[in-house]
């Protein structure tokens, strides 16, 4: 079954790269008009209602994870097949590289407006003020944490839970979106916050050493990744992007983090990293790199399953 699983996971990881459908299309679309039905049925926008939010959206999708996995149970060839299909719906790197690259073009043109649109897409803070500087900060930062959300979380969570876990890290991040857009009560988005930050901490630690062993290859600083993932992730408040950032920061050798205004207010977050401002180009390497972490990543899931599967046999 893992065996299955780990071929699943590399099959579904090469159609997201080579069918550059958008992710919002595939399962994103679907949660989102679940969650969007079910926060509409509930009576109050407190905490509690905030948990059964999150909690029948997130079930509903481990739910039908595990309908799915029991069908090609003890069909390899079915099995792998359903994995795959899954993957692809839940990955986000193809459409990331797409709007990442589409970023640091529309940067590199100087068109503003084009590029606040895109970055809405990917980053709830605000744009409207931020200059070609800020912009470019803001662009890096969004690959960066897009690439643990979307890409290496999900593939984790299927090397481990299979399809429950596929489908339900999206779930989260999904239903987390939801539960704060349109300036919705922090009460009710934080049982699916505190949710989405205990899925992701094995995820983002991950991809910060996935980071590490990338950055050779676009020309980054392997060195100044671990250093800066390891000695400014304790700066910043939230623990698993904050690592992620600090990474993409160190391996580019640039500056990322400072002030940033978000719908509920303004953050003064820790600089992170060392070096220049970041501009287009940083941009650029930095969608360069979330590809080779996405593989990467592929490659450590695939092979935690197929250890999995070996642990099984031997226990057998």
């Amino acid at each position: 079954m893992s065996a299955a699983r780990a071929v699943g996971l590399l099959l579904g990881v090469m159609a997201d790269a080579m069918v550059g459908e958008s992710v919002r299309d595939r399962a994103d679309a679907t949660i989102e008009k679940v969650a969007r039905g079910v926060r509409e049925r509930l009576p109050s926008d407190g905490q509690l209602a905030g948990a059964v939010h999150v909690g029948v959206v997130a079930g509903a999708a481990v739910l039908a994870g595990t309908a799915l996995e029991r069908v090609s149970r003890g069909r390899p060839l079915l099995s792998a097949v359903t994995t795959a299909a899954g993957t692809w719906a839940v990955l986000g790197g193809a459409r990331l590289a797409t709007d990442g690259t589409a970023l640091a073009r529309q940067l590199e043109t100087g068109d503003v407006n084009a590029t606040r649109q895109t970055l809405a897409l990917w980053d709830s803070r605000r744009s409207q003020e931020l200059d070609t500087v800020g912009l470019a900060r803001a662009s890096v930062e969004a690959v960066a944490h897009n690439t643990s959300h979307t890409v290496v979380a999900p593939l984790l969570w299927g090397a481990f839970a299979g399809m429950p876990g596929l489908l339900a890290s999206r779930a989260v991040g999904v239903v987390g979106r939801v539960a704060t857009e349109g300036g919705g009560s922090r009460r009710f988005g934080l049982p699916a916050a505190c949710l989405d930050t205990a899925m992701n901490l094995l995820p983002t630690r991950v991809t910060a050493a996935l980071t590490v062993a990338g950055a050779p290859v676009v020309g980054g600083s392997a060195g100044g990744a671990w250093r800066a993932s390891r000695r400014d992730t304790v700066l910043h408040p939230d623990p698993n992007s904050g690592r992620v950032v600090a990474a993409y920061a160190g391996a580019l050798e640039i500056r990322l983090g400072g002030r940033t205004v978000y719908p509920d207010g303004v953050r003064e977050l820790p600089v992170l990293g060392e070096g220049r401002n970041p501009d287009a180009g940083h941009v650029t390497r930095a969608v360069e790199l979330s590809r080779v972490v996405g593989w990467l990543a592929g490659a450590t899931s695939a092979a935690a399953a197929l250890l999995s599967a070996v642990r099984r046999g031997r226990r057998g």
